[in-house]
């Protein structure tokens, strides 16, 4: 699993330059725990340090309740459970230290899925980034465009296709101005896909090596509206069939088991690679993350503990496990 931003990106044989120093682990570790501080809370009042002291049929039960209530959703907590259960009950895992470690490993084990890394092998690579409004997604596309730019020195074009919302394109253009890289955009109520299609043309011609390309805030019950992101994917492939190369899902944690429904609309409309959850710092259901990849397939790629640039980060299954559940 990614633990720095250099391991997140997979950029094949293309030469790229990191341009700063990457933090340390126990430094990842301490801002990670401290921006999952409400969610680790929530669930310290039920797996406090004394619940495996006694192991029992009650130990058990308030497992389950603590970790349905972080919103990791009731399929993968019975499946973390009922394993755990099975080794204290074996006589593989003893003692209340070891029992609270291996929960740490299986609630990892089912937050890794699928590709953890962001394809950027391409020339250009096409990012699609989808989402309803106010999970955010503009501050994350402005985030990910400053890393990409600053970590691995590539040229970042951003599409402006949330042509519906005046503010989007404001705080975009914001954005990359701040990451230094150029943005295409049209007037409002334009159409999006002719947005798509010519920031990749500009791409090649301007020899950017990445393209991130903003979609409405549309709403996953709205049919016409995910018809529309479906008709921005086919744009898109009339310039490069077999973009996009990553469709990332932009989600809430705050919403809860809610952005598992939005995950799984938006799939159907577009193929997505992976997700990314945002304002984990002020939600209790960090849980969420799990039953993303576990009951979607869908990686979780990067989450957001905070508004500094710096709390945009890779997702790390094991340091997330770990940060969430310790006491």
């Amino acid at each position: 699993m990614p633990t720095n931003w250099n391991d997140t990106f997979d950029t094949g044989d293309q030469a790229v330059s990191a341009q700063i120093a990457e933090e340390d682990g126990e430094g990842f570790f301490k801002r990670l725990r401290t921006g999952l501080s409400r969610s680790r809370e929530a669930l310290a009042q039920e797996i406090g340090a004394s619940l495996f002291e006694k192991i029992d049929d009650e130990t058990w039960e308030k497992l389950e309740e603590a970790l349905i209530f972080a919103d990791v959703g009731a399929p993968t907590t019975a499946k973390v459970v009922g394993e755990l259960e099975g080794e204290v009950a074996s006589g593989r895992v003893t003692g209340g230290e070891a029992v609270r470690d291996r929960l740490a490993e299986l609630l990892a084990g089912v937050a890794t899925t699928g590709e953890a890394r962001i394809d950027l092998t391409h020339r250009p690579s096409v990012i699609m980034v989808v989402g309803v409004n106010g999970t955010g997604k503009t501050t994350t596309i402005g985030k990910l465009a400053w890393h990409i730019q600053r970590e691995l020195g590539l040229n970042v074009l951003i599409a402006a296709g949330d042509t519906y919302r005046a503010a989007a394109v404001e705080q975009l253009s914001e954005w990359a101005e701040r990451a230094g890289c150029e943005i295409v955009k049209a007037e409002q109520g334009g159409d999006p896909g002719a947005v798509a299609f010519d920031a990749i043309d500009a791409a090649k011609a301007r020899g950017a090596e990445v393209v991130i390309v903003d979609t409405a805030g549309r709403l996953q019950t709205h049919g016409n509206l995910m018809e529309e992101l479906s008709k921005v994917k086919r744009v898109i492939q009339k310039q490069i069939p077999d973009a996009p190369h990553e469709a990332l899902i932009v989600l809430d944690a705050t919403t809860g088991q809610n952005g598992l429904r939005q995950a799984q609309a938006f799939t159907d409309a577009v193929e997505l690679s992976g997700a990314v959850l945002t304002k984990l710092d002020g939600s209790a259901k960090g849980g969420v993350a799990l039953a993303i990849a576990s009951e979607l397939g869908i990686p979780v790629k990067l989450i957001g503990i905070g508004e500094a640039l710096e709390d945009l980060r890779p997702f790390d299954a094991d340091s997330f496990a770990r940060a969430l559940i310790s006491e």
